[in-house]
């Protein structure tokens, strides 16, 4: 992270103190943007024996089958699979929803009191 006078050694003090605070008050924003792209859901069908990890951007992260599953047939394996990714994309979405929640309500509250004021 850059300092307030990095690159700007002309910025008086209350600039300077500005800039200090201003860092200060988004770095919030960016340890929720950290943990938003460092989340992975989670999920499994088939009594976990199909587990399947989704990455922050949406992709398909892994998928672990347990050799027993193959006992289910091809078409059951296959709706196991996606079963157990459809699972860990809606706990990526949950995980994601609390994490805004929780990252931006205390910007909401400020924005309120702001406009109220």
């Amino acid at each position: 992270m850059t300092t307030p006078d990095d690159g700007a050694p002309f910025l008086d003090e209350e600039m300077r103190r500005f800039l200090a605070e201003f860092q200060a008050d988004t770095r919030p924003l960016e340890q929720l943007q950290e943990g938003l792209n460092a989340v992975r859901g989670r999920g499994e069908a088939a009594n976990g024996q199909v587990t399947a990890e989704v990455l922050a951007s949406g992709a398909l992260g892994s998928v672990r089958i347990d050799p027993r599953a193959m006992r289910l047939g091809a078409d059951a394996l296959a709706e196991a699979v996606l079963a157990a990714a459809n699972a860990a994309a809606a706990d990526l979405t949950a995980q994601m929803e609390r994490m805004m929640t929780d990252g931006l309500t205390p910007f909401a509250d400020e924005v309120r009191r702001f406009n109220q004021g």
